[in-house]
């Protein structure tokens, strides 16, 4: 007589633990599919008006690339910035930049998350089986973040060819990687921030002096600050894990930072870090809306 079929006694073990590392990769990859519709939905939208298109390139491209002219009459005045040299600056600006640029190209709706709450767009997106930060992600439309990129990737394509790096595969990957970090810190306290919109009425002011300080404050060598406030921009408002530790590690002048050289190599980790606190304080913050009107 023929003995009834079973299931593997090991297959029967973990069968618990494969469903939940099958669900959670299932839940991330329809997380990814439905942020990229809705990102190329919203584009889509705006590429029907094909004079803005250009005209918000070019405002990109003008405000980004006015900064930058400042610093070069600064150098010019002065031959170093903390024995940083122009292309040395070129370097960390462009580095900044593109960073910055990503963070905007994939999550330019963060900055509208008070829009969004006090006009009830947001009411709309919770009634919808989609993560709501995705949504809001995706919910502006502009295209003058590709000035910035466009601006970010020329600076920092120059800066490639005018400094003397020798470029190994891992420090490619390293900069990839740095340069992501550095977008989810930028988005992580716009995220923050934002989550501020369930209990106030409008945080523009607040937004835009957190687009300044990462502007004005992230785009210089540190040394030019003093040692106290160098560790108030890598432990508590973590800028210097943007472009400058990163930059400091790809051009090998880590002997001047007044931190660890190796906290340069954390600067991806420290992103994806910041980020999940920033949702971890979105979602406490999410739990104090009471709808429009309240």
């Amino acid at each position: 007589m023929a003995r009834p079929r079973t299931l593997p006694q090991r297959e029967a073990v973990d069968s618990p633990a494969r469903a939940g590392r099958r669900g959670w990769l299932v839940t991330l990859r329809r997380t990814i599919r439905l942020y990229w519709i809705l990102r190329l939905a919203a584009w889509r939208s705006a590429l029907q008006y094909r004079l803005n298109i250009l005209f918000m390139v070019a405002a990109g491209v003008a405000y980004q690339g006015v900064g930058f002219v400042f610093v070069w009459v600064l150098l010019h005045s002065f031959p170093t910035l903390a024995g940083w040299g122009l292309r040395e600056v070129l370097f960390l600006y462009g580095l900044r930049l593109v960073a910055h640029a990503l963070w905007l190209v994939c999550c330019d709706g963060f900055q509208l998350i008070d829009r969004a709450v006090r006009e009830g767009e947001f009411e709309r997106m919770l009634l919808r089986p989609v993560n709501p930060l995705i949504q809001l992600a995706t919910y502006e439309r502009q295209l003058d973040p590709f000035g910035d990129l466009l601006t970010g990737l020329t600076m920092f394509g120059i800066a490639l060819g005018i400094t003397d790096i020798d470029w190994t595969l891992w420090k490619a990957v390293y900069c990839v990687l740095a340069v992501i970090g550095g977008a989810l810190i930028e988005a992580s306290f716009h995220v923050g921030v934002g989550s501020l919109a369930f209990r106030l009425q409008n945080l523009r002011s607040v937004q835009l002096f957190i687009d300044d300080s990462m502007s004005i404050l992230g785009s210089y060598p540190h040394g030019i600050f003093s040692p106290r406030f160098q560790w108030f921009l890598t432990f508590t408002m973590p800028i210097a894990f943007i472009a400058y530790l990163p930059a400091s590690v790809l051009l090998e002048r880590t002997d001047g930072l007044v931190v660890p050289g190796w906290l340069g190599y954390a600067s991806p980790l420290v992103g994806v870090l910041v980020f999940m606190l920033a949702y971890r304080v979105w979602s406490w913050q999410m739990r104090h809306y009471q709808g429009v009107g309240h």
